[in-house]
């Protein structure tokens, strides 16, 4: 299986889930099977759908309804943020 490698970058809340010597970056690098897709990813990493508010994949922002049929290439970076209430 041909693995390729890529940046996963989670913010505010969801940084919990990386390991803990990537939690002051928030991002880690990576390597998953080719034709892995965005919503794939989030799966593996046991991401709560509800958490997963806003993605970007090369700073494109994917929708909800996108992120099954766009599958990652090497290098690309996947940065996802939680819901966030402020004022």
């Amino acid at each position: 299986m041909i693995r390729v490698p890529i940046t996963l970058k989670l913010y505010a809340f969801l940084s919990d889930y990386l390991p803990a010597e990537a939690r002051r970056s928030n991002a880690v690098a990576i390597e998953v099977p080719e034709q892995t897709t965005v919503a794939a990813l989030i799966a593996t990493w046991a991401l709560p759908p509800r958490l997963v508010h806003l993605v970007l994949l090369n700073g494109e922002f994917i929708p909800p309804q996108e992120r099954s049929a766009r599958a990652l290439t090497a290098g690309d970076v996947v940065a996802i943020w939680p819901p966030i209430a402020g004022g």
